[in-house]
C-alpha cells in the first residue's frame, strides 16, 4: 500500500448519495453518538421551576426597534476588571477591523477564560458608558430567568460559523 493510499484509508470522506457507507463506519458511528449526546443533554433540562419576567405590555414601533444595531462579535480576550467582583472586560472583533471593548457584569456566572473564542451577540450602537474608569462600547446580550428564587444568566452564544460583524435582523 502506498503512502497516499494509507492516508486515504484513514481520511473520512462524504457518504455517497445512494446511502452506502463506503468505509465511513467510524465517522457514521461518531456522528450517531454525538447526535444521541446532544439529544440526551437537551432532554435532561427541567424547566418546571423556572420563573421568567412577564412580557412588556407596551409596544415598540418598528422604526424605534430598527435603530438598534445587533451584531455577532467574536471574543478575542476576556479578563476580570480589577477591584470589581462583577465586571468582565471583553475585547471583541465586531467586523470593523478595530477591537471593541465591552464590560459586562457577568463574572458571577462565567470565568473569563471560558469565553475566549466564543461568538456572542452585542448591541453596538449604544453610547459609550464609563465603568470603573473604562469605556464600555455596547452591551452583550444575555438571557435571564429565576429558578428556585435564584437568578440564572446565560450569555447568548451563537454558531462559530457566523462571522464577526454579521448583522442580526
Amino acid at each position: 500500500m502506498s503512502d497516499h493510499e494509507e492516508i486515504i484509508k484513514y481520511f473520512p470522506t462524504m457518504r455517497p448519495l445512494n446511502g452506502a457507507s463506503a468505509g465511513n463506519d467510524a465517522v457514521n458511528k461518531a456522528s450517531e453518538i454525538a447526535s444521541k449526546e446532544v439529544k440526551a443533554e437537551s432532554e435532561s433540562i427541567d424547566f418546571s421551576n423556572v420563573e421568567i419576567e412577564p412580557l412588556f405590555k407596551d409596544f415598540v414601533d418598528f422604526e424605534t426597534f430598527s435603530k438598534s444595531d445587533f451584531r455577532a462579535v467574536k471574543v478575542l480576550a476576556c479578563e476580570a476588571v480589577p477591584k470589581s467582583k462583577k465586571l468582565l472586560k471583553f475585547t471583541l472583533d465586531d467586523g470593523t477591523g478595530e477591537n471593541r471593548t465591552i464590560l459586562s457584569g457577568i463574572h458571577a456566572y462565567y470565568e473569563p477564560e471560558e469565553l475566549v473564542g466564543k461568538t456572542c451577540i452585542a448591541i453596538t450602537n449604544l453610547p459609550p458608558r464609563k465603568m470603573m474608569g473604562i469605556d464600555s462600547c455596547g452591551m452583550l446580550i444575555s438571557a435571564v430567568h429565576h429558578e428556585k428564587g435564584e437568578e440564572r444568566l446565560h450569555l447568548l452564544m451563537v454558531d462559530s460559523h457566523i462571522p464577526a460583524g454579521a448583522k442580526l435582523y
